[in-house]
């Protein structure tokens, strides 16, 4: 049997990392500023992560939601205070698609409308109505294309008036900082009028933060950053620095009842502990505040290149925006500088979202790099 060929592949075989050090099967070393699509949020291997996961998995892996899980109380506890969203209720599962997935699922439930309102550029999954949701027409299927959707301009607040305006939209879905689409943001005014105007109209606002979650922004979440309170809170990738985890916070003005969710996998013991781990180390190390000061240090940094257009994003998610395409450059500096990166849906764009306990010399040995191959 032969994989399912969807991944073009760069030429590396990974075989051990600590830190931001990946090592190769040849034992070439690379420094990782892309963290598998912002997942590794505390560097691989942490030795508290690694010692929390060894313990567990000596009492016990796994077990379904049927039984108590004293662990996912814990997580539930510890994420509201370091998030500061006590007034919301947990729900996990495994991956940022299903978080979606769920989010919308439950805007649906909660208003008993349909249509979803969207955004261009914006990325939010390959499930169902997650990739229906999603701004990428390659990768809907026409069974995706069911759904009723509508996709509108960034910061445009007059299309999106007159859409919430027609009273049958359940939900809308938005990323503080979009990460595949390239970097852009909404503008404060902007999130807080969709905020006003969806809580006006009857629909559920979703913070997709499934990215930009968890510290990468410089805020917990990067809704924080605008002063607005979403209906629900989608989670992921950097929750679990490499476990499959993810998650929604509800807030508490939309109940529960048995059955309206489920998740085989979600919220095992594993993956609790992850998760713990890494808001411990995240709180320890006070990362959130070493991925504000670094993203000044590296936004300096980036302004002596004359190459560099502009620098997208906030805290260490990142983009630097270049008048050309960086497919070649990304080559480049894999194969001659022996650094991670990342691309985006806007071609022209560099992503940067390495390890929130980086040091300003990674980014500095990163712009060294940088020149070399311009």
């Amino acid at each position: 049997m032969n994989l399912f060929d969807v991944y073009p592949l760069y030429n590396v075989t990974p075989v051990s990392a600590r830190g931001i050090v990946v090592t190769d099967d040849k034992g070439q070393e690379y420094l990782d500023f892309y963290g598998g699509h912002a997942v590794i949020s505390i560097g691989h291997s942490h030795p508290h992560y690694v010692k929390r996961l060894k313990d567990q998995l000596d009492k016990i892996g796994f077990y379904s939601n049927a039984v108590q899980n004293p662990l996912q109380v814990e997580l539930a506890t510890k994420l509201g205070q370091l998030s500061h969203c006590e007034d919301y209720n947990l729900f996990l599962c495994n991956s940022g698609a299903e978080a979606n997935e769920n989010a919308l699922k439950m805007a649906s439930f909660h208003t008993g409308k349909s249509r979803v309102i969207a955004f261009k550029n914006g990325f939010h999954g390959r499930t169902s109505a997650a990739v229906a949701v999603t701004d990428n027409e390659k990768i809907n299927a026409p069974l995706n294309k069911q759904q009723k959707v509508t996709i509108l301009p960034l910061n445009d607040i007059k299309s999106f008036k007159i859409e919430i305006g027609k009273g049958d939209v359940c939900g809308v879905i938005i990323e503080a900082i979009q990460g595949v689409g390239g970097l852009d943001e909404p503008s404060t005014q902007f999130y807080q009028k969709i905020a006003q105007l969806s809580k006006q109209n009857n629909a559920v606002l979703i913070a997709d933060e499934v990215q930009s979650g968890f510290g990468r922004s410089g805020a917990f979440f990067g809704f924080q950053h605008h002063n607005i309170e979403p209906d629900i809170i989608s989670i992921a990738k950097g929750m679990g620095n490499g476990f499959p985890v993810g998650g929604i916070l509800i807030h508490e003005s939309i109940k529960a009842s048995y059955g309206l969710l489920g998740t085989t996998f979600g919220g095992n013991h594993l993956a609790c502990v992850a998760t713990m781990a890494v808001l411990e180390v995240l709180e320890k190390e006070n990362l959130l505040e070493n991925a504000t000061q670094l993203g000044l240090y590296f936004s300096k940094k980036a302004a002596e290149i004359p190459q560099v257009k502009r620098v997208k994003g906030r805290g260490l998610m990142l983009g630097l925006e270049f008048d050309f395409e960086v497919a070649e450059l990304r080559k480049k500096l894999i194969y001659e500088q022996y650094l991670f990166t990342g691309g985006a849906k806007d071609k022209h764009v560099l992503r940067i979202l390495p390890a929130l306990n980086i040091t300003k010399e990674h980014i500095d040995i990163f712009f060294n790099a940088l020149k070399k191959v311009l």
